[in-house]
């Protein structure tokens, strides 16, 4: 599997930018990659030094959509601590 596959989008949600200014970012990683291939995957994408990886598996969620009830995909996300002073300008902007 390819680098820029294992990290699929960062999450973007009230709590993960609260914690993206303490140097913690979450972001979707593919099903089954490991803690150590999530570091190397932003490492080498992002030019970043991690100091520390959690990951977690999000169960989907059941939806009811008219008088049908499916189930939303799981997925896996994971929250990446970096190295005091290091960050990552997701959008651009300062």
């Amino acid at each position: 599997m390819n680098l820029y596959d294992v990290v699929r989008r960062p999450v973007i949600t009230e709590k993960s930018t609260a914690l993206s200014e303490e140097g913690r970012y979450t972001f979707e990683v593919a099903a089954g990659v490991s803690k150590a291939r999530v570091k190397e995957a932003v490492e080498s994408v992002f030019g970043v030094s991690v100091r520390q990886v959690n990951v977690m598996s999000i169960h989907g969620k059941r939806k009811r959509f008219g008088g049908k009830l499916k189930a939303k995909p799981s997925w896996r996300k994971a929250i990446v601590t970096l190295t005091k002073g290091e960050k990552i300008e997701l959008f651009g902007g300062g």
